[in-house]
Parts: structure tokens; sequence; C-alpha cells
């Protein structure tokens, strides 16, 4: 079932997201933001973003995204989608800047900084405990989305001249 997005604006996007047991019904859940996300051309999915507050995020980053050939074959041994209920980033090294863009500010997008490589701990679809490390494209959708979940949206990273320019840009779309 595609899911409504929560656009820029909405206070439910800076709802942080409660812990969760994996259940049937949010399984279910998990499937219909997949669904959504990749009807929407996108490559991750956090719940708020579908006005739910369980800590839960979808990710899809095709390997082609990746910048590198290293990047892509360190990715290459990570089973996509992650589907991730409760991720925590538990490390974090090295650092890229990157534009980003979001399903939930749709047709804009602004440079952000993030680590390049970050180690997730998270429950999968059938509730075990998984660890993951990305790099690259893959890493930076991992801290996307687990912002998310903290109520933090991309354009808080970025510095006020530049969220100002984004936001604008989003609110003179929004207005046509």
């Amino acid at each position: 079932m595609i899911l409504k997005i929560e656009k820029y604006g909405s206070e439910k996007l800076r709802v942080p997201a409660q812990k969760v047991a994996v259940t049937p019904e949010l399984v279910v859940l998990a499937e219909d933001m997949l669904e959504t996300m990749y009807k929407a051309k996108g490559v991750g999915l956090a719940a708020e973003q579908v006005g739910r507050t369980e800590a839960l995020c979808v990710i899809d980053v095709p390997l082609s995204c990746e910048d590198d050939e290293e990047t892509k074959v360190f990715n290459s041994g990570i089973v996509q989608p992650l589907v991730m209920f409760n991720p925590e980033i538990v490390s974090f090294s090295g650092e890229q800047t990157g534009r980003e863009g979001c399903l939930s500010l749709p047709n804009v997008g602004g440079d952000v900084t993030r680590p390049f490589e970050v180690t997730v701990q998270f429950l999968d679809i059938k509730g075990v405990p998984q660890i993951v490390t990305a790099r690259g494209f893959l890493a930076r959708a991992v801290c996307h989305e687990t912002d998310h979940l903290k109520g933090i949206i991309y354009v808080d990273h970025m510095d006020e001249k530049s969220r100002d320019k984004v936001i604008k840009k989003l609110l003179k779309k929004k207005s046509k």
C-alpha cells in the first residue's frame, strides 16, 4: 500500500522515534514503506516520513550510486533493501560531503557533510540483531534515515545561508 509522505513543515517529521519489537503489523508497515519509497523514486524512507513514530527505516541504494569501485566492492556484500528496526549508529569514521535530497523535501537538495563509513546495529525484518558497516553513499543514506528517527532533517546539518536557500526554493515550488 502506498503511504502518504509527510512534507517539510509537518510536525510529524520532528517527533523522535520510539524503539519497537518487530511484529507482523510492523513488517507490513516496512513493506508498505518500501513500496512507497520505490514509487517515489527514493533510496530511503523513515517511519516519521509516513507519519509514524516507530524506530523503523528502509534503505535501498543501488551499487551504481557509489562513486568508486572500492566502495562498490565493500558494499556489495550488504543485502538490500535494508529494513532496520531500532537502528543505532555505533561507530563512524572519515568524512564525505555531497548533495542530499529527501522525499519530504521534494525537488530540492543541498550539500551535507557526513561520515564516509558507518557501522549500524539494528533488528532485521525477522527481529534478528544485525550489524552492518557501510561506506560512501550507502553510509550517507544510513545517516540520513537514522537522523529522521531522531527528528532531524538533512537541512539541519547545513549552514544557515545554505539551509535558507533550500527552504526558500522549497517554499517557492510549494506555492506554485
